[in-house]
């Protein structure tokens, strides 16, 4: 599994993302099965947030690395109405908990809200001195956000890119780029399933014997310093995203995508779900 350098630590270039998960209790078992699979192919590191499933995502997340933690590394994430002195140390010890660990390897502030951004920086570095974090980083902050926050201490952005949400790729990836901050995609190949069926993506796909899903894959993974974190259920997703970091888009590929899914070419709001 390839990787890169996330928070001084070498992680792969594509984790688990669990949004979603622990919402339907029968489900559980499967979600666990799947990203317990997930770790032993290789995609050792796994995004969540207490805002998931309002905990849910971090209990199924904490049963499937019970005996393996240290084996992961592990992400999750603060409501912005938390991220105060006094509401983020409670924030995390709540996730803590469900997660069944002491630590999480990268703590991050799900979006920008009412607090002013050197308080949630102060409380992050509470949190990381006394060994309950690695490290702190942000998600959702476009390049403005990033500027104000002008800490170099922050370790990777987490906002919304795949192939029909190539926004970030007009200012805000190029400097994150620069100033070497991971950007880690989310919701890579989409929502719903309606990107997978464009004719140019399953094209390329048929092109390279793989699927769709694992196309817009690899098309994140042709950028520096990008994680994809999507989620999946079913054993053959998983394992189809754990092979998805072997495919090589060709020159001609990335040209009939950039026809079909069209570069930004001017400042556009960064989009998020």
């Amino acid at each position: 599994m390839r990787t890169l350098e996330l928070a001084g630590v070498n992680v792969p270039v594509i984790g688990q993302g669990t949004w979603h998960m622990g919402e339907d209790p029968s489900q559980r078992s499967q979600e666990v099965a799947a990203l317990r699979l997930g770790i032993e192919l290789g995609m050792t590191l796994i995004d969540s947030a207490e805002m998931y499933a309002e905990g849910g995502a971090e209990q199924v997340v904490g049963e499937a690395i019970a005996g393996l933690r240290d084996q992961v590394f592990l992400v999750s994430k603060v409501y912005p109405h938390n991220a105060s002195r006094k509401g983020i140390p409670q924030a995390c010890e709540r996730s803590l908990q469900r997660l069944g660990t002491d630590y999480i390897d990268l703590y991050l502030l799900h979006w920008r809200g009412q607090y002013p951004l050197e308080e949630t920086v102060e409380a992050f570095e509470r949190l990381r001195e006394a060994g309950k974090i690695g490290r702190w980083g942000v998600s959702n902050f476009d390049l403005a956000d990033l500027h104000e926050l002008a800490a170099p201490a922050c370790a990777t952005n987490q906002v919304l890119y795949n192939l029909e949400e190539r926004g970030i790729e007009f200012d805000l990836l190029p400097w994150c780029q620069q100033h070497r901050l991971p950007i880690m995609a989310y919701c890579p190949i989409g929502q719903g399933g309606q990107l997978l069926t464009h004719p140019t993506l399953q094209r390329v796909a048929a092109h390279h014997e793989a699927t769709p899903a694992q196309i817009a894959l690899a098309w994140i993974l042709r950028q520096d310093d990008v994680i994809a974190i999507p989620k999946a259920v079913r054993p053959e997703h998983v394992r189809l995203n754990a092979q998805a970091v072997q495919l090589r888009l060709e020159a001609g590929d990335l040209e009939a995508l950039d026809h079909a899914f069209h570069a930004p070419q001017r400042k556009q709001r960064l989009a998020m779900v």
